[in-house]
């Protein structure tokens, strides 16, 4: 079995620097940050005085619900295809 290569990419977020390491390529790595910095800054503006660990958790939030929220339409949309009268 042999492992995909690793890489390394360093990314800034909300004004930090990371080294984020895993096997996918580095623009998908540097378009997550860039997403996740977004979301941070969208939060931040709307709710200046938080400290830093409370931005990422909310932002932590708010990214997983968008999540389950397309994953709920993408269930929805599959379940039709396989089920065209309901």
């Amino acid at each position: 079995m042999s492992e995909q290569p690793k890489t390394r990419t360093t990314v800034d977020i909300f004004g930090q620097q990371y080294t984020i390491v895993g096997t996918e390529s580095t623009s998908h790595i540097r378009l997550v940050a860039s997403i996740v910095d977004d979301k941070m800054r969208e939060i931040s503006a709307k709710n200046p005085h938080l400290d830093i660990n409370k931005l990422a958790v909310l932002t932590a939030v708010n990214v997983v619900h968008d999540f389950l929220k397309l994953k709920d339409d993408y269930e929805k949309i599959e379940r039709q295809f396989r089920n065209p009268k309901d």
